[in-house]
């Protein structure tokens, strides 16, 4: 059955990256030939297979990590996690030059944040800076460091990423302040950060986690 889903995001760089290990020959071209022989002579005609589009290397890295049972869940995430709850979620004017989009959400047990590249929301026509990964860890904590700074905050204070338990704080605090759309969207993501929360007094129950990702991929849910 063929798994069909309406995008939001789709991070090529890190699909590409995974792809290359776990099958190398999937995202190439192949070429064949095709040999019809007409009395004395023989005519051949190169086939070339186009190579595979984004959602089919994308679906070829999901099954190599399903396959090797990498992929927990939001409340027991594994080096990867999935999951599909509302979700609110926009662009966050940090890490230098404001190319960081950020879905945030929560369920029973668990604060979740996932960020990346603005240049990977689909339909999006933003450059991605060289300099710039907000698919790293340090780089996307910096990120809403600076994005959610009181005001007042020099630039040259939110530079660096904040230890851990200010990590935790971050995810936490951008959860509750961030403004955008409330989506229900299902993802993949590989897992940068977990933690007990830093504001029990703030949350619904007792241990709560919080949970910093970086998606595959995000989509609308039904």
């Amino acid at each position: 059955m063929v798994t069909v889903r309406y995008y939001l995001y789709i991070s090529d760089a890190k699909i590409d990256m995974l792809l290359s290990q776990v099958d190398p020959a999937f995202g190439r071209r192949s070429t064949t030939e095709a040999g019809l022989s007409v009395r004395l002579f023989n005519i051949k005609r190169s086939v070339e297979t186009p190579a595979p589009d984004r959602t089919a290397k994308l679906e070829r890295v999901l099954r190599h990590l399903e396959e090797t049972d990498q992929i927990g869940s939001v409340d027991e995430p594994g080096p990867y996690f999935r999951g599909s709850l509302p979700m609110q979620w926009g662009t966050l004017h940090g890490g230098g030059d404001g190319s960081l989009v950020y879905f945030g959400g929560r369920t029973d047990r668990t604060v979740l944040g996932l960020g990346g590249a603005v240049g990977h929301v689909l339909g999006t026509t933003a450059p991605q800076a060289q300099v710039f990964a907000p698919s790293s860890g340090p780089t996307l904590l910096a990120g809403l460091a600076s994005a959610f700074a009181p005001e007042g905050t020099e630039d040259s204070e939110c530079t660096e990423a904040p230890g851990e338990e200010a990590s935790l704080a971050a995810v936490h605090t951008a959860g509750r302040l961030l403004r955008g759309p409330r989506q229900t969207v299902e993802f993949v993501a590989r897992r940068l950060l977990t933690g007990p929360s830093p504001y029990p007094e703030l949350d619904a129950g007792p241990d709560m986690r919080v949970l910093l990702g970086s998606p595959l991929y995000v989509a609308l849910a039904d």
